[in-house]
């Protein structure tokens, strides 16, 4: 019983500080509209007939710069127990707490350089990076385990265990480059970004507390202090953000949440299972792949194209001639078409239309012109389906994987 109230009273706390946080967050938000318009930090939503408004940008900020605040004045919360009893201190648990926060509170300055200075995409890259690196070097401090369980079926090639060595860092830094822009990339309606994040960070917290109780609790005990808060300022932040939105979120957002799902997932050693709840992104991604890497010509936006006249959004879509695609684009393309996951229109001059690959847009060719609410909530629903297939995999089907 000591055991469990020692985990619930700082949980307790935390709840009690994010419920206060959420308040000013969403006070805090519309307080501050005019002073980033002010700023010039401001656009036009395109996807509404009235496109001259403007929509002050990189609210995310304000939301980044709440958690941190939270966190900041968390931080005595899980050691009072040490404190007040003089015992020996876990030093090892403090610094991996102020690790993470800094690699969270520079991946928020870095995403807001971006919003202010339009980085290029090889720096978007490279800031995730740079920003992971004082949660590896903790890592490597206090755990510096590299040496990962073979799957089942694998075991009679490798062994039961592989060490894996610098790859496994290269692993870590590679996991914060993609959850912050994974998160990016799947943009471009209304309350998608906050939206997903949320889904995420939720269903991070169910397999927290699911979990928090076994032989790991200390490690999945550290994530939900950093979930309460976060799920309670981006739920602030979607109150703004949702159809029609006042505010745009700006990559700060993607950065500053990709971040903090690769810091719980990196020091809670579940790493694995938050990409789990990453399938919807990576499908996107992998559905991305001949735009991102100029397979096919991509265009610097892929939102969804506004009808006025129905007040709803069809696929965007991208131009060019056949005869410029290389051998390896030609047969990525010819695959997507065999499974009619592209609409590909090409005329007699070899000139082809075909929609961005982007899932925003693959749901609008299967499903028609939609509402830009309605096709926001369809794309969430399909993150808790993703989030549902994820317990599935961790749970039931590990177990053929796995000894568990």
């Amino acid at each position: 019983m000591d055991q469990q109230m020692i985990r619930m009273v700082p949980i307790g706390i935390n709840v009690v500080m994010s419920i206060f946080t959420f308040f000013l967050t969403a006070r805090l938000i519309p307080s501050l509209k005019e002073t980033f318009i002010t700023a010039n930090l401001c656009g036009q939503d395109m996807s509404k007939r009235d496109r001259e408004k403007k929509i002050p940008e990189a609210l995310g900020v304000v939301c980044g710069c709440t958690f941190l605040i939270t966190m900041f004045l968390f931080i005595p919360v899980p050691f009072s127990d040490h404190i007040l009893k003089n015992a020996e201190f876990p030093h090892n648990e403090f610094v991996e707490l102020l690790a993470a926060l800094l690699s969270i509170c520079c991946m928020v300055l870095l995403g807001f350089a971006d919003d202010v200075l339009d980085l290029r995409w090889r720096h978007k890259l490279l800031l995730p990076t740079v920003a992971s690196l004082p949660l590896l070097m903790v890592y490597y401090v206090n755990f510096n385990s590299t040496t990962i369980i073979v799957p089942k079926p694998l075991r009679y090639l490798l062994g039961f265990s592989v060490n894996l060595g610098i790859l496994y860092y290269v692993y870590m830094g590679m996991l914060a480059v993609f959850c912050t822009n994974a998160i990016n990339i799947l943009a471009g309606v209304n309350g998608l970004e906050v939206g997903q994040s949320l889904v995420i960070a939720s269903s991070i917290l169910v397999f927290n507390v699911v979990e928090l109780f076994g032989n790991m609790w200390k490690a999945h005990l550290f994530s939900i202090y950093f979930m309460v808060p976060y799920i309670a300022t981006s739920l602030a932040l979607l109150k703004h953000n949702w159809y029609p939105s006042r505010v745009f979120v700006g990559d700060t957002f993607c950065y500053f949440s990709g971040m903090t799902f690769a810091v719980v997932g990196i020091i809670g050693h579940f790493s694995k299972t938050t990409l789990l709840f990453f399938i919807p992104q990576i499908l996107n991604f992998l559905y991305s792949v001949p735009q991102l890497f100029k397979l096919v010509p991509c265009p610097r936006h892929r939102l969804p194209r506004y009808n006025p006249k129905t007040d709803k959004l069809n696929p965007s879509v991208t131009i060019f001639k056949k005869s410029e695609l290389n051998i390896l684009a030609r047969l990525v393309m010819w695959i997507f078409r065999t499974f009619k996951v592209v609409d590909w229109q090409e005329d007699s001059e070899g000139m082809v239309t075909c929609n961005n690959l982007t899932i925003i847009n693959f749901v609008l060719i299967k499903l028609g012109p939609l509402r830009e609410p309605t096709l926001t909530t369809i794309l969430l629903v399909i993150q808790i389906a993703g989030t549902l297939l994820a317990f599935v995999i961790r749970y039931p089907l590990a177990s053929v994987f796995y000894d568990v």
